[in-house]
């Protein structure tokens, strides 16, 4: 993958929150939670909050709502939920808040992990989108799926040097008419 920086722009860093979806994980052992907020802290960008919430629809839900509405929260990246079994409820939660789905975040998340676990990749439900100005991401639980996820897409994605494009250029009108969203 070719990367290009412009060396030329200012690093902007965004503030970003970061959802652990678990039944079974605390802040002791969420392995996955840490990548993120690691990875995130290295590449510059604020740390808005940090939550753990069950496999559940509704808590879901709320705590995506909540971080929309709060203006420091630019990006919600979230670990956990996001593969087939009865429990896993992630993407249906974030989608039941979406303005506008990110396809190819999804679609981009599995062509890479493909290169890496074959096709055990078909059973990751990676989605990304919008709500309220506020981009919305979901990766599965796992600290490699994190890694990846941050490495090969998001740490890209989040800079506003990379080129030719990315999402931090756009936030400003993400807000505009048609989008929906608080202002619209």
């Amino acid at each position: 993958m070719a990367v290009r920086i412009d060396e030329n722009v200012e690093y902007v860093p965004v503030g970003i929150a970061v959802l652990t979806v678990s039944d079974s994980r605390t802040r002791d052992n969420d392995t996955s939670g840490d990548v993120l907020v690691s990875r995130l802290q290295d590449a510059g960008h604020h740390l808005s909050d940090r939550a753990i919430v069950h496999d559940d629809v509704a808590k879901i839900t709320a705590q995506l709502k909540a971080w929309i509405n709060t203006p420091e929260v630019d990006v919600v990246i979230s670990t956990g939920g996001t593969g087939v079994t009865g429990r896993d409820v992630t993407p249906e939660a974030m989608r039941g808040v979406f303005e506008k789905e990110i396809e190819g975040f999804g679609e981009m998340f599995r062509w890479l992990s493909f290169a890496k676990i074959g096709t055990s990749a078909l059973q990751s439900r990676a989605i990304g989108g919008v709500a309220g100005g506020t981009y919305l991401f979901a990766l599965p639980g796992s600290p490699s799926a994190c890694k990846d996820g941050w490495d090969d897409i998001l740490k890209w994605q989040l800079d506003i040097r990379h080129k030719p494009c990315n999402f931090v250029e756009i936030m400003p009108r993400l807000m505009e008419r048609g989008l929906g969203g608080r202002s619209s």
